[in-house]
């Protein structure tokens, strides 16, 4: 799960379906993206999409996937 990404979204007070408006996606792909099942090797345009529409470096994406990342290195 993108915990940082749904923090920003719910500090901006969207649903899920005004931040994919705003960020010219599906509803059905931001949530996914958000919690994680889909886009875990996003595309570069989309994350570029989705940091436009929030206000943030689209970088952010791909710094140290969050929790699933720490979740996959547990053995």
């Amino acid at each position: 799960m993108r915990s940082w990404l749904r923090e920003i979204r719910i500090s901006k007070g969207l649903t899920t379906y005004q931040a994919a408006e705003l960020a010219g996606i599906s509803q059905s792909y931001y949530a996914s993206i958000e919690m994680g099942t889909r886009g875990d090797k996003l595309p570069q345009p989309t994350a570029a999409k989705i940091a436009n529409a929030f206000g943030f470096d689209w970088t952010k994406f791909y710094e140290n996937n969050d929790e699933s990342e720490a979740k996959r290195n547990v053995s």
